[in-house]
């Protein structure tokens, strides 16, 4: 079934809207929603991918996350393969699918694998918002057909459309044609130029019957047959040869209503319906098992790997950039001593490492932005819960972050020689991937929370300023303000805890040179609390704990952020609308039956008055 209608936004609540047509299925939803995913589907507008992976990996791991534990993997590879052959993908089933530095496959090859995501789980229904969106005439055509095909295997399809071609309108079967969310036409899609023809609407010849439609529906054209008008009056014309022309939109849409309402074509639609009704009692919906969360984790964590893996801005450019700025700052800080004069050189070394080279954590917002889009797509599908999605990151994520803090720390320590020893490495090294975490899951917070990446960079260097300033970089701890900067940011600052554990781990148990060089040496545990205002009191194992508490509260919170983003963004959304409502002076009506629940009213920029859908040819459902 195809929707048209002239407005692209009305044409989604019309989808929406025709859920209610199945009725059982519906109810079934509301009192178990993660049913609703089960057996219905909706296909968004923006295909969105992992572009390092495949075509035949993309399906793949889809189907390791949603299909049930009961199917063994070579079950699971047999619907892979019939799948990507049902949807014509066999050609590029082994081709990437393309991101910024990697050529992928085209738009509708991307807008098919999509859909071939959405068949894996046969659902009874489909929603799919604008399919050919983007598309050339030749891809467009393809989706079609194959949606079709899929249709003829016993699914019900339903897809909005902006303004199809000739071709394309030949395959529809059926056609629900909106204007300002009131019916023109519901019915076979062949019929529709003999019901405008009968209405007193011809389709002229040689125009494609979709634009004749759209012509007499949309109140856009107003505006184009004044002008018209206006333009051959000049030369004398007063009217137009076409009959439509010399009719307002509003005209025309009342007469093709009301025509409709007392036409056979509404007829049989009610009948069709009520056809569909009787056979409620048949319907049987099993339960569908879902796979554990175990191989759900698992194949997170394979799948999100391999995308870091072969995505080069992901990490590995990130490495080679640790490793050219440990090794800058080795060379300036080449084999530093004891003497007095080492002491700050010793903490200007470290407050660089922890202060500065951190930023380049930044550089993988516009990766952590364009998983994330993934996984939020996911999310709301449900096919896996935030705490998988946080848990498997993390695992992922761990070979690179060790590799970043073995490398830059193995620099640093051979060429600048801080407090040699075994132990006192491996502390560096433990202390710099535990800071380097931290920094990336924040990261990831600001990424599931920005629309985009531009803004993502912005927020991202502002936090990690942010939390640089309360450290030992520019002042030291006693010094700071104790309003804020001291009571709680030093103690909520992953750098303040970082720069006093690296700190202890190299200047304790060693001696420095005093500035008069008859005194006596000075004492590390001295000058970490004379000059450095560090407290003694705890080790330096404290510091790093409560980096990984740090750790563990940032990865919470990003379980936080995931979970409740959208239930607060669609709060926000209500209070506009009301305001919006408000501003209007239209009335916000609350629901006092059981009808009223289908029943939509909306306003539109051109403020015409919309009718609720289920009023409009008796289409509601009986009561349960």
């Amino acid at each position: 079934m195809q929707i048209q209608q002239e407005s692209c936004s009305m044409k989604s609540l019309g989808m929406l809207n025709l859920i209610g047509l199945w009725h059982s299925w519906v109810l079934l939803a509301l009192a178990n929603p993660p049913c609703l995913m089960h057996w219905l589907s909706y296909l968004a507008q923006e295909d969105v991918f992992l572009g390092t992976l495949t075509v035949r990996e993309t399906i793949a791991y889809s189907a390791n996350l949603r299909l049930s534990t009961k199917m063994d993997k070579n079950e699971i590879n047999e619907l892979v393969e019939r799948t990507i052959v049902e949807m014509g993908l066999e050609h590029c089933a082994n081709n990437k699918i393309g991101n910024w530095h990697l050529r992928g496959i085209s738009d509708g090859e991307k807008k098919r694998l999509s859909i071939a995501l959405e068949i894996l789980t046969h659902p009874y229904v489909m929603f799919l918002d604008e399919p050919t969106s983007g598309l050339d005439s030749a891809s467009a055509y393809f989706v079609i057909v194959a949606l079709r095909d899929i249709a003829r295997h016993g699914r019900v399809v339903v897809f909005s459309i902006h303004q199809p071609s000739y071709y394309l309108f030949d395959l529809f079967d059926d056609l629900y044609l909106l204007s300002g969310g009131r019916v023109v036409y519901f019915g076979e899609a062949n019929m529709a130029v003999k019901f405008f023809a009968e209405s007193g609407f011809p389709c002229p010849v040689r125009r494609n019957p979709t634009d004749h439609f759209l012509r007499c529906i949309n109140p856009d054209f107003d505006n184009i047959a004044s002008t018209m008008l206006r333009s051959k009056s000049i030369n004398g014309i007063t009217t137009m040869p076409d009959c439509v022309m010399n009719l307002t939109t509003q005209e025309i849409q009342e007469t093709l209503i009301e025509k409709y309402k007392i036409s056979e074509y509404s007829t049989t639609a009610r009948d069709k319906i009520q056809d569909i009704i009787l056979l409620e009692e048949n319907i049987s919906l099993s339960n569908r098992s879902k796979a554990r969360w175990s191989k759900q984790l698992s194949s997170l964590i394979r799948r999100s790997f391999l995308n870091m893996s072969r995505d080069i801005g992901y990490y590995w450019l990130r490495i080679v950039f640790y490793v050219a700025v440990s090794i800058s700052v080795g060379s300036i800080y080449f084999k530093i001593d004891t003497s007095f004069l080492a002491i700050t050189a010793r903490a200007k070394c470290e407050a660089f490492i922890y202060g500065f080279m951190i930023c380049l954590s930044i550089g993988g917002l516009p990766s952590f932005i364009e998983e994330l889009k993934v996984y939020n797509r996911e999310m709301l599908n449900k096919h896996y819960g935030e705490g998988l999605l946080s848990i498997s990151n993390f695992i992922s994520s761990l070979p690179f972050l060790v590799v970043i803090a073995v490398s830059s720390g193995t620099v640093v320590y051979s060429m600048v020689k801080l407090h040699s020893g075994f132990s006192h490495f491996c502390y560096f090294c433990i202390n710099f991937f535990c800071y380097i975490s931290v920094i990336e899951c924040s990261m990831m917070v600001v990424a599931a929370l920005v629309p985009n990446v531009l803004m993502g960079i912005g927020i991202g260097t502002s936090l990690v300023v942010f939390m640089m300033m309360p450290s030992e970089i520019f002042r030291p701890l006693p010094d700071l303000p104790k309003f804020f900067w001291r009571y709680p940011m030093s103690y909520i600052s992953c750098a303040s805890w970082a720069l006093q554990g690296v700190y202890k781990n190299d200047m304790i148990g060693l001696e420095f040179g005093n500035s008069v060089p008859e005194d006596s040496k000075l004492k590390g545990e001295t000058v970490l609390l004379t000059a450095f205002g560090i407290p003694l009191d705890h080790s330096k194992w404290w510091d790093l704990a409560a980096l990984m508490c740090l750790l563990i509260f940032d990865r919470l919170l990003l379980f936080v952020v995931l979970k409740y983003k959208h239930r607060v963004s669609l709060v926000f959304c209500n209070l506009s609308a009301k305001r919006i409502f408000k501003l209007r002076g239209l009335p916000m009506r609350a629901s006092s039956s059981r009808s009223s629940r289908d029943r939509t009213t909306l306003p539109t920029m051109r403020n015409k008055n919309f009718h609720p859908l289920s009023s409009l040819e008796d289409l509601t459902s009986p009561p349960p």
